[in-house]
This record gives C-alpha cells, sequence and structure tokens, in this order.
C-alpha cells in the first residue's frame, strides 16, 4: 500500500524502470500500488498497460515538489481525476520558473495528500489527507489524539530497490546540481529508506496505527483508472467535418475531383483503385487522418510553402489525388497493401517535409485549427560517454582522467576506486532518462483533451508538448502527424527565386514538372556520371558510387538507388547482386524464379519493404495479417525484433510444408531479417526521388545559382567550401564579402558570387543590420573615412571586415585599412551615427607605410571563413611535382600509386570483428574526387589529422567503373608559414 512511488521518470531523482517497480510491488505482495513521479507523467500509461501482467491495480498521481521539496501528492480517483492533475501540472510545466503553490486548487475526482509536517495545521477538505512516513509514527503516537485519525494515511516514499539504488540517486542529484558528491546537500536527495519494505516491515511499522494502514488502504479502494490498449479505433481526432459520413462524402468527393488534375487518360484500373482504398480508408476509421493532412497542405500550398509527402502513405492513390504526395502508385506500381489492409491497426505513415524556414508556420496552423494538438517529445537518454563525463566531475576527477575514461582508452583492471566507480555507474544510468525533448516532426492531435492522456510542457518552441513519446502514444492510439523540415527544400525554393533575379528572362520555373524532368538529357548525364553535388539525397560518396556502379540514367533506377543504399539491402548481402543484375541481364537467371516472379522490377532482389511482405505472403506463406507484423518490424523502433520473432517460426514450417529446400529458406529469411528497421517502402523512396530530380534540374541548367540556394540553407552532405568549389568548376567567380555588395546571404550577380557576411566567424547580425540598413538608407560606400563616418562600429568587428579584404574597392593595402581604423575607432562601440547641421572637419591620420601580400588573405580567409578561396594546393610549403590525377587512375588498376588530395570529408564503420575502418573523399589538384579506403591496421597506423593536404599511397582498384584506392599510407602535408607573423611579406600565390 503505497501512495507515493516514483520511476526513474523523476527526472534525475528516481532510478527504477516502470515494470521495475511493478516487479519489487509483486514480490512484496502488494496487489495495488500508486504511481506518483515528480512533476511528471510520462510512465503513467506504460504503468497501466504493463500493471496487469504483474497481478497490480495501478493508480496514478503526481508528487508535486519545487525542486526536492514536496507539497503535496494528488491521487486520481478516475480517468477525469487524472486529466485534472495533468491539466493542473501542465499549467505550471508552460510558465518557466513557476513555483508549486502550498495547496493545489480544488480538483473533483482527486485526492490531495499533504506531508505531515506541511499540513498538521491546515483545515483538511473532504478530499484532502496527511501523509505520515513512517519515521515520523513515533512523532504521532505521543499527540496522535489532536490529529482526525481518519483524515491520517501513510506516505512510504519508494524511489529505489536497494544501496546500489540509493547511491545511483545520489549520483544524479549531484548532476542535478552540478555539484560534487561529497557536497550534496542532504536535503537535495531522498532518505535511504525509500524503498519497497517486506509485509511483515509494513506490519511491523503500522501496528499502533491500524486506522492508518485501513485509511490507505480504503483510499487505494477507491481510485480506479482505465485506458484501453487494444488499438481498435484510433483516438485521433474522429471527425474532420464533426460528422462521420460527411467525412466520408467529402473525402469521396476531392478524391474523384483530383482525377483530371493527375491524370489524362483514365482507365479502369484507376477507378478500382480509387474505390478499393476508399472502402478500407472508412472500414478502418482513417478517413478524417486523410482529411486533416489534406487540409493542412491545402493550406501550405495556399502560402507557396513547397513540400514533399513521403512514407508508406505514398503507396496511395487516395494521397496522390488529394495531393499529399506527387507519387503516382499506378505508374510505379505501389504494392497497395503495404499502405494499407485490414490488419493494419494504426495509420498509413504521411512524412510531410517542409523547408526548415516554414515548418514552424504550418505547426502554428496546426494547433490554431485543430482544437487537441500538442507535440511529442523525446525521452534524451543518458549517454555512456556523456554519463562518464558527468560522474567524473560529480566524483572530482580532473578533466585529462575524465577524456582518457570517456574515450574509452583505459583497462578497467587498472583503474583506481574513483574510477572504476565513474565506469560502474556511468554503465548502470545508460538509458535512464535525463531530460525530456521534442520529437524531430512528430504532432499529436486527438479526440479527446491531449491532457486526458498525459501532462505537457511548454518548451522555448513555443507549442505545448506531451510528456510521453511516440511509442506510448501509439500503444494507446494515437498516431501522429510528422511534419518535418529539411534544407532540400529550402533550397529548391531558394534557387527558384534566385534564377528568375538573375536571369531576366525567366519569368518563372515549373519545378513540379517531373515528368519533362524525366526525359531530360542533362539529368540523366548527371546521373549517369554522378555530378549530384548539392542535390538531395544523392550526393553523398555512398550514393555517389553506387550510381557510377549502376550507371543509373532514369526515374525507376533512381527510385530502387534510393532504398538499395539503405542498410537493410547491404546487411542482405544483396547490393552486390543487385548491381549484377542491374548492369548484366544475362545474370538475373540465376535469381530464385519464386522471387524473380514476384519481384521482376527488381530481379528478385529484395530492395523495398513491399518486397519482403510480399516474399513472406506468396514464398513464406504467410498471412497478410503476420505480413502486417513484418511491417511493423521494419518499423525503425525498438520493438522490431520481437515483431520478427512472432512470425519466423511459421514461416519456416510453411516453407517446409512446401518442400522448400532447407538452406534456400534460411537464406531467404536472413535477408529479411536483415532489413529490421532499415528498409524505405518504394513510396517513400519514389518520394524521395521526385526532389532528387528537382534538385538535379536546378543543378543541370543552374548550377551557379543553385550553389548560393545551397550555401544560404546551411549547405547539404559536406561543408560550405565544397559548395564553393562546385560552383568554380561551374565558372563561378568567388568573391570575399565585400561591404558595397554582399547581404546578409550569399548572392549571385551574373557569374560572380558575393559571399554573404553571414559566413564571417564572430561577426555579429547587429554589425551587418547596421551596414546593410545605412547602405540602403544612403547608397554604397566611398572609402573607409565614410564608412566610419556612416555606421558605429567596434574596433574589433571593423577588423574582421578589414582583415576578410570588404574594403578592397578602395584599392589600399589591408594593414593601412587596419591602422587607419585603429587610430579612428574605439574598443568600445560608438553611439549611433546623429545627423548634424555642420560636418567637423576631418582629421587626416599619416600611417605608416605598409605592405601586405596575397598569401595574407588565404590565412585571413581560413581564419574568419574556416577556408581559404584559393587553390588550397597553392598554399603547400614543399609544392610537390606529382602529376597524377584522377582522370587517369583507372589505367594503374591494381598497381601502387601516390596521388595528392585534399580532404573533403570521411566516414567511419567497423569491420565484422568490431575493428574500426575508414573511408575517405578527397580532391585532386583538378577538382575531382578521390575515394579512399582505410582498412584497420592503416587506419590506426596512418589517422586522419583535420582538413589538410595528404600525400595518399596505396592499390587501385576498380569494381563496376568506380574506382577506389586502398590505403598502404597517408601524410598529411605541411603548408607554407602563415605570412602575418613573419618577416616577409612580399611572397604571393604566383611564387608559391
Amino acid at each position: 500500500m503505497y501512495l507515493n512511488c516514483h520511476t526513474y521518470y523523476s527526472l534525475r531523482y528516481g532510478t527504477l524502470k516502470p515494470e521495475e517497480l511493478l516487479a519489487l510491488a509483486a514480490e512484496n505482495n502488494n496487489g495495488v500500488l500508486a504511481l506518483t513521479d515528480i512533476n511528471n507523467t510520462s510512465a503513467c500509461l506504460d504503468f497501466v498497460r504493463l500493471a496487469p501482467n504483474y497481478g497490480i491495480k495501478p493508480v496514478l498521481g503526481v508528487d508535486f515538489r519545487n525542486g526536492v521539496d514536496q507539497q503535496f501528492v494528488i491521487l486520481a480517483k478516475n480517468n477525469d481525476g487524472f486529466r485534472r492533475i495533468n491539466a493542473y501540472l501542465s499549467s505550471f510545466l508552460h510558465r518557466p520558473g513557476a513555483i508549486i503553490p502550498e495547496s493545489p486548487i480544488e480538483m473533483e475526482d482527486c485526492f490531495v495528500i499533504y506531508p505531515f509536517e506541511k499540513g498538521k495545521d491546515r483545515i483538511l477538505n473532504k478530499n484532502e489527507y496527511l501523509g505520515v512516513a513512517p519515521k515520523k509514527l513515533r512523532h504521532l503516537k505521543f499527540s496522535k489524539s489532536t490529529f482526525e485519525t481518519d483524515k491520517l494515511v501513510l506516505l512510504h516514499t519508494v524511489s529505489f530497490r536497494d544501496k546500489r539504488g540509493f547511491n545511483t540517486h545520489r549520483l544524479l542529484r549531484a548532476i542535478d546540481n552540478n555539484t560534487l558528491l561529497s557536497k550534496l546537500p542532504e536535503h537535495e536527495q531522498g532518505s535511504e529508506t525509500d524503498r519497497f519494505l517486506t509485509a511483515e516491515a509494513r506490519e511491523r511499522i503500522a501496528v499502533d496505527f491500524p486506522e492508518l494502514t485501513e485509511n490507505t488502504k480504503r483510499l487505494l479502494d477507491s481510485c480506479h483508472i482505465k485506458f484501453d490498449f487494444s488499438k481498435t479505433t484510433p483516438n485521433n481526432q474522429r471527425s474532420y467535418t464533426q460528422n462521420e459520413e460527411l467525412d466520408f462524402r467529402l473525402l469521396q468527393k476531392l478524391a474523384y475531383q483530383g482525377i483530371p488534375y493527375r491524370y489524362k487518360k483514365v482507365d479502369e484500373t484507376i477507378y478500382s483503385r480509387v474505390s478499393k482504398e476508399l472502402n478500407i480508408i472508412k472500414e478502418k476509421g482513417f478517413v478524417s487522418y486523410f482529411l486533416i493532412n489534406w487540409k493542412i497542405l491545402k493550406y501550405a500550398r495556399s502560402k507557396g510553402y513547397f513540400y514533399v509527402g513521403r512514407g508508406s502513405g505514398a503507396n496511395s492513390i487516395i494521397a496522390y489525388l488529394l495531393r499529399i504526395t506527387d507519387v503516382d502508385p499506378i505508374e510505379l506500381d505501389l504494392y497497395f497493401e503495404r499502405f494499407i489492409n485490414l490488419y493494419r491497426q494504426n495509420p498509413p505513415d504521411f512524412d510531410i517535409d517542409f523547408s526548415w524556414s516554414d515548418r514552424d508556420d504550418i505547426t502554428r496552423f496546426m494547433f490554431e485549427r485543430f482544437k487537441n494538438t500538442a507535440l511529442i517529445t523525446v525521452y534524451n537518454t543518458f549517454k555512456f560517454r556523456a554519463s562518464v563525463r558527468e560522474l567524473g566531475k560529480v566524483f572530482g576527477l580532473p578533466k585529462s582522467e575524465i577524456d582518457i575514461l570517456s574515450k574509452g582508452k583505459y583497462d578497467i583492471n587498472q583503474l583506481d576506486r574513483l574510477s572504476q566507480l565513474v565506469i560502474k555507474y556511468s554503465r548502470y544510468i545508460q538509458g535512464f532518462p535525463n531530460y525530456l525533448g521534442i520529437h524531430a516532426g512528430g504532432v499529436l492531435i486527438s479526440e479527446k483533451p491531449i491532457h486526458h492522456y498525459c501532462a505537457t510542457f511548454m518548451p522555448p518552441k513555443g507549442f505545448a508538448t506531451t510528456q510521453i513519446d511516440m511509442v506510448v502514444a501509439e500503444d494507446i492510439g494515437l498516431y501522429k502527424f510528422d511534419i518535418l523540415s529539411q534544407r532540400g527544400l529550402g533550397k529548391i525554393k531558394d534557387a527558384v527565386e534566385i534564377i528568375t533575379k538573375n536571369h531576366r528572362n525567366i519569368k518563372s520555373i515549373d519545378i513540379h514538372d517531373i515528368k519533362r524532368f524525366k526525359e531530360d538529357q542533362r539529368i540523366k548525364h548527371l546521373l549517369k556520371n554522378a555530378k549530384a553535388i548539392g542535390c538531395f539525397y544523392v550526393e553523398s560518396p555512398a550514393m555517389r558510387m553506387l550510381l557510377k556502379k549502376l550507371q543509373v540514367d532514369n526515374y525507376l533506377g533512381l527510385v530502387a538507388a534510393s532504398s538499395v543504399i539503405r542498410p537493410g539491402v547491404a546487411k542482405s548481402g544483396m547490393m552486390r547482386e543487385y548491381i549484377l543484375r542491374y548492369r548484366y541481364p544475362e545474370r538475373r537467371k540465376e535469381a530464385h524464379p519464386v522471387l524473380l516472379h514476384i519481384m521482376p522490377e527488381t530481379f528478385g532482389v529484395m530492395v523495398y519493404q513491399e518486397d519482403v511482405i510480399k516474399v513472406a505472403h506468396h514464398f513464406g506463406g504467410l498471412t497478410l495479417g503476420e505480413a502486417d507484423m513484418l511491417r511493423r518490424g521494419m518499423s525503425g523502433k525498438f520493438r522490431s525484433r520481437d515483431e520478427f520473432l512472432k512470425v519466423k517460426q511459421r514461416f519456416f514450417d510453411n516453407c517446409k510444408a512446401d518442400g522448400k529446400p532447407d538452406a534456400v529458406t534460411r537464406d531467404i529469411w536472413r535477408q529479411i531479417e536483415s532489413f529490421a528497421g532499415y528498409a524505405f517502402a518504394k513510396g517513400h523512396s519514389a518520394s524521395y526521388a521526385v526532389e532528387s530530380y528537382q534538385s538535379l534540374f536546378l543543378k543541370a541548367y543552374y548550377p551557379i545559382e543553385y550553389m548560393v540556394a545551397t550555401l544560404n540553407n546551411g549547405g547539404g552532405f559536406y561543408n560550405r567550401e565544397l559548395y564553393i568549389h562546385e560552383a568554380k568548376m561551374h565558372g563561378a567567380l568567388i568573391e570575399a564579402p565585400c561591404i558595397n555588395h554582399s547581404e546578409y546571404l550569399t548572392r549571385v550577380q551574373g557569374k560572380k558570387i558575393y559571399l554573404g557576411f553571414s559566413l564571417l566567424k564572430d561577426l555579429e547580425t547587429r554589425t551587418v543590420e547596421k551596414i546593410l540598413a545605412d547602405r540602403a538608407q544612403h547608397g554604397t560606400y566611398k572609402n573607409l573615412d565614410d564608412f566610419i563616418d556612416r555606421v558605429s562600429i567596434s574596433t574589433e568587428q571593423m577588423a574582421i571586415l578589414i582583415k576578410i579584404n570588404a574594403f578592397r574597392f578602395t584599392g589600399s593595402n589591408k594593414r593601412e585599412l587596419l591602422w587607419s581604423a585603429y587610430l579612428q575607432t574605439s574598443k568600445i562601440p560608438k553611439e549611433e551615427h546623429v545627423n548634424t547641421l555642420f560636418r567637423s572637419e576631418k582629421i587626416s591620420y599619416k600611417t605608416p607605410e605598409l605592405k601586405s601580400s596575397e598569401l595574407e588573405n588565404a590565412f585571413d580567409e581560413y581564419e574568419l571563413l574556416g577556408f581559404p578561396l584559393c587553390n588550397p594546393f597553392d598554399l603547400l610549403a614543399s609544392p610537390k611535382k606529382n602529376a597524377l590525377r584522377v582522370s587517369e587512375l583507372l589505367s594503374y588498376k591494381g598497381k601502387i600509386v601516390t596521388i595528392e588530395g585534399y580532404l573533403v570529408a570521411t566516414k567511419n564503420t567497423a569491420t565484422s570483428n568490431g575493428k574500426p575502418m575508414y573511408f575517405g573523399t578527397f580532391l585532386d589538384r583538378s577538382g575531382d574526387f578521390i575515394d579512399t579506403v582505410h582498412f584497420p591496421p592503416v587506419a590506426a597506423k596512418f589517422p586522419f589529422r583535420g582538413k589538410g593536404i595528404y600525400s595518399i599511397t596505396g592499390k587501385v582498384t576498380e569494381e563496376f567503373e568506380c574506382v577506389n584506392i586502398e590505403v598502404t599510407t597517408m601524410y598529411r602535408q605541411a603548408i607554407i608559414e602563415d605570412p602575418r607573423y613573419s618577416d616577409n611579406h612580399n611572397t604571393t600565390l604566383s611564387h608559391v
């Protein structure tokens, strides 16, 4: 009979998992248990769902505290009471820093329990009680005559299991207080006795107070909480129009209205698919889910927002007709049962991507348009390395020792006691929730108020956010709407605007003309030759090499490549087989005939989630209901492995009964299992391919403008230096930020790109705003003096602009400009410029004759931009005579070569036995990519040492015309001495 139990969702306080708390209750013969986490209801629904497995009646509530100072505990009599508790708790969580009062507002259907010390002098309402901790019973024994015994209950707190749990609790409290464990105040921690008592101990403690035991039992017996976890009916907003029949008629109307927009020729296949989908959508209760998505995207189109609809919902013709997606399931022969079937309990996934600059407005619209809306939380957990650092500080270890422990470079048996404790408890708290964050894009729109299920908090984003994550939400039948952001759409949107500004003859670009893009020869060339830097999803080294190997030049091939690159196909060992069958048709004959019949488009290789379902159904004899378990298993959630195990034996039994060879069955199941959490639905890949085609079109015809849009949207897979390099490769002239021509973002004028002020390290936004506002009002600057007269700026900010050569239009030497600026400005920003009737006479400052070199520009650029604008090979201290280029490597196949490369990107991975290895991407002197492989012995002996030019020696290998170098040795080459700190200032780039 416990009224105050905590799990580890009492963040940085409790130490018990919900399952562990229930197991302890069962072990100690507790038939009823109240979960009351501190200012948190994250565990409540899971607690109710799991409780029957342990024979426990669950009671829900909240332990309201200011920090660790307990004010009161509130228990819910029923679900209405739980809703009121959640709403009351949320009223504080929505106001950062809000103080919980000494007594709550009056709430029906709830019991309020005050700690004895705080409530003994108050007049209690009917639903209010005094909770007496076991250690206070002795005090009560000598004064109980002064209290109404029917208002007294036992309030024994449970926060941990045992001594180790208490130690963990103290460490969590020290982390929370950012203090040494030795300095953790007692009032900031619980009592070592806050754990479960045996039945005998409970009876012994309360032997003199049987009425307290009876009161506690009666209070718990009065509480009844019930939630339906069967998920037979979604708990999302049930009706869009407040009338479910009207909803269906609207959906039907919108679907048929969309046919002429999507199809020029309509046949029975289309009408049959529409009718079939509508009937199942209605039967499964997903009508409002479709209509809500339609409404959101109708608003987005009205605002001119770009978006991409993807996920399994892209297999739906209804989604295509409602313009939720741009993927035609008839054209692509998308498997209907992957999208939806009568066994599916949850709605299909609609992942809607918006530009990062548009998503917040879409979220705002959803909150304003739909009544019961909230963002979904994620439980940010303690990670091992981060925990090592936190606990290292708690134990007072020096930073050098913490660094060693966090990097794992130690022998546990050689560590001292404190270091061993750091490792021990870091492992123990790994996976504990640390704080609540916000899901990347999940939004709930429920039929009942969100507080029916949990409390909400208000993060800085300004939208109410649940205290339950998406897994718990789905358990209760709440399915999220995914409103995501990606910079790829921002690049496309901005590129279109930049093109129309930079090309006066272009009025508009129809970026949605995908059918034309699919036949465009320039795009085909870019795809086949993997010339896709900056393009959505197809620019990474791995995708670039896959495209080269496949030599894809068509839409369906790109759709397949988008899924082949996923770990599921690679892990199954079928990526190479797919490439072989794609490139060499005669190889397809080696496919299993049944698999080839099921998947002719992918040559008998499982590539998509749909393929797994088809194989499970047609090859393994699983029902569509059992196949749907595999679909859930491929969702990427942590429970996926269990879903596979549920149908594994049935698959093997069916294949054996059908006479299929055991070896074949085992191999095919291995391929199926490798897809867990890693496969794409075909519609999802097709949606990605649409966006890839849009970006490929822009890259093919307007590469300079597209690179500018890429820079202004934070780049992509690579850092911004590579996109500047790519622009140069397409004929762009790169200009450093300029006082008279640059804007906050990078801009293009003809073929000249002026880098934006936003790229400059340490240049303040307010400085840029002043410059741009003054320039807009009074025109360009004539010289440095004119700028200083007009703009209030500190010496440090002025130095940044001069060092980046932003005043090069003056023709003056940078060093002289720095001297002049220093003499005319102070280190403290001047007051804002005020116009006066008379201009004071300018003092002429005499500056010494100073010189600067072109090389100084490169080092200043490196300091302020992070990279030089010149060719980095010009900065080598000892320029090599090595003339080898990537274009020549194929002629050296199988031979050892040495080539120079400028490091662009690295990828770390591990061999099958867990040893680290790497892949490298470099640029040669001509600007072409060098791809390298670094096996474990070489990776250990010749590690990457940061940005720079490396001398790479290794064996040239080739597969499917894709060339790599298997590295044997690698050294980073030295660059010249920084001329800014040397005596010789006359060196120029031409001298190097």
